[in-house]
């Protein structure tokens, strides 16, 4: 299994128990979802590997705590310590309406409600606190806020999101 091949699903924070159990810091606004899985991938080194989960439930909202087959004692944990998980693309569940997931509109065109199409979108920067579209226009890249109150649609069939930005806004980059 490859990483673009995945999602991330989040990072192993800290050992919860003498026995091998281990809190993976969820990174999702459902962690319900991801209470029953029977094996995730693993992050270490330059490779995924899969792990099998043996019991899991939530702990204090966000985070999981997990039981790994073969994990059993501290020194096992200790070498899973600040490892990303992740788990395959097709666990996603499906979005509709104006929610998306970043890798999912990437190669998307924006395209705002009075401006016309902005460009085709590059990449998400989700590193500042804003989220950021990062849009390719004629070789210049435009950084366009992704806020929620922006976003009129998502039209997967045309690849495109239509966005209703502040008058200006894309001017700044023009």
């Amino acid at each position: 299994m490859k990483k673009e091949d995945c999602f991330y699903l989040g990072t192993i924070v800290k050992k919860y128990s003498f026995k091998g159990e281990l809190l993976i810091k969820l990174d999702t606004d459902e962690p319900e979802l991801y209470e029953n899985l029977e094996s995730v991938f693993i992050a270490l080194g330059n490779n995924l590997v899969p792990f099998f989960i043996e019991s899991s439930s939530l702990h204090k909202s966000t985070l999981l705590r997990v039981r790994f087959e073969d994990v059993n004692d501290e020194a096992d944990a200790d070498a899973l310590l600040k490892s990303e998980v992740y788990l395959p693309l097709e666990f996603l569940p499906e979005l509709s309406g104006t929610q998306f997931y970043f890798h999912e509109v990437i190669g998307f065109i924006l395209k705002d409600k009075e401006f016309g199409e902005v460009g085709v979108i590059t990449g998400i920067n989700d590193r500042s606190a804003q989220a950021l579209f990062e849009v390719d226009r004629d070789g210049k890249e435009l950084l366009i806020p992704l806020h929620d109150e922006f976003i009129i649609g998502v039209d997967r069939d045309h690849k495109r999101i239509i966005v209703d930005l502040p008058e200006g806004l894309i001017d700044i980059f023009l």
